[in-house]
């Protein structure tokens, strides 16, 4: 029996990625009640082979995750360019300012070829804020298409 495709169903998939199973119930539970169809993945190299597959409308990403963690999934994403369009909430227990000094140490620059995120929110999110924070986003993006 074969998965249906959510893009044919007409919703619209969000990519959660984060290590923390917990999270990702969270996140998956909080995304489908409002209407989306949330797509799981527990790391970076997952995440990345799941937003090739299924091209999602919105990736919400954990940035420290141990192996192939959230700042390398974020630049490889943000330089593909099948990929780079991609919006991108970025979803941390560390403050925003430790992301960006750990891309500086990366000697990674937000510029042109890696852009910012759409946005950056510190865990534990608040719900009903994450989902105005998506539907903004998914809004903006369907109006420019």
């Amino acid at each position: 029996m074969s998965k249906a495709n959510p893009a044919v169903e007409g919703k619209k998939v969000i990519l959660i990625v984060d290590d923390e199973l917990d999270m990702r119930t969270f996140l998956s539970t909080l995304v489908k009640i409002s209407g989306y169809d949330p797509v799981l993945a527990k790391d970076g190299k997952e995440g990345i082979s799941k937003a090739y597959e299924i091209r999602p409308d919105l990736l919400i990403l954990d940035v420290m995750m141990p192996g192939e963690g959230g700042v390398i999934m974020y630049c490889n994403m943000r330089t593909d360019p099948e990929l780079k369009q991609t919006p991108v909430i970025m979803l941390s227990a560390v403050a925003k300012n430790a992301f960006f000094h750990y891309l500086s140490m990366l000697n990674i620059r937000l510029d042109e070829s890696v852009a910012s995120p759409e946005a950056y929110i510190e865990k534990p999110p608040d719900a009903e804020k994450l989902m105005e924070l998506i539907d903004k986003i998914l809004d903006t993006k369907s109006r420019e298409s």
